[in-house]
């Protein structure tokens, strides 16, 4: 498992989205699949101490986990959310591929919104990366 190389558009979408959505209180985004795992934006205040790939492993167990929760009386799966003490990770899966992104305190509204627009991002993303294209 190693590094993605993202197509710079998408990249820009999702930090962007986030930037927007979250604003100061934004901490990092990390993109993820089954085979590798990228972090797109740590916030300068921050060092970069996590460990991605553990993170990710744990992540991961999201794409299987899905299932469990489909056709429940509480809907659909729409994101994760994992309180800390210095922050949130929020945990959005679609298709295959997945973001979570670290934030200082938020409201409930406002993580909900984050989701939202995460999951809207992964749907219309179409898994291809700038190396694919020059193939």
């Amino acid at each position: 498992m190693g590094e993605l190389t993202l197509e710079s558009a998408f990249v820009d979408e999702l930090i962007g989205a986030c930037r927007a959505t979250v604003g100061d209180e934004l901490r990092s985004i990390t993109y993820f699949t089954e085979a590798g795992v990228e972090q797109l934006y740590l916030r300068s205040d921050l060092e970069q101490t996590a460990d991605l790939v553990g993170f990710a492993d744990h992540e991961r167990l999201g794409f299987r986990s899905q299932s469990a929760y489909r056709d429940t009386e509480l809907g659909g799966y729409g994101a994760t959310i994992r309180m800390f003490e210095n922050g949130y990770l929020s945990r959005v899966i679609r298709d295959g591929h997945g973001v979570w992104v670290t934030t200082d305190d938020l409201s409930m509204e406002r993580f909900e919104e984050l989701s939202s627009v995460l999951a809207s991002i992964l749907d219309e993303a179409d898994h291809t990366t700038d190396s694919d294209r020059s193939r």
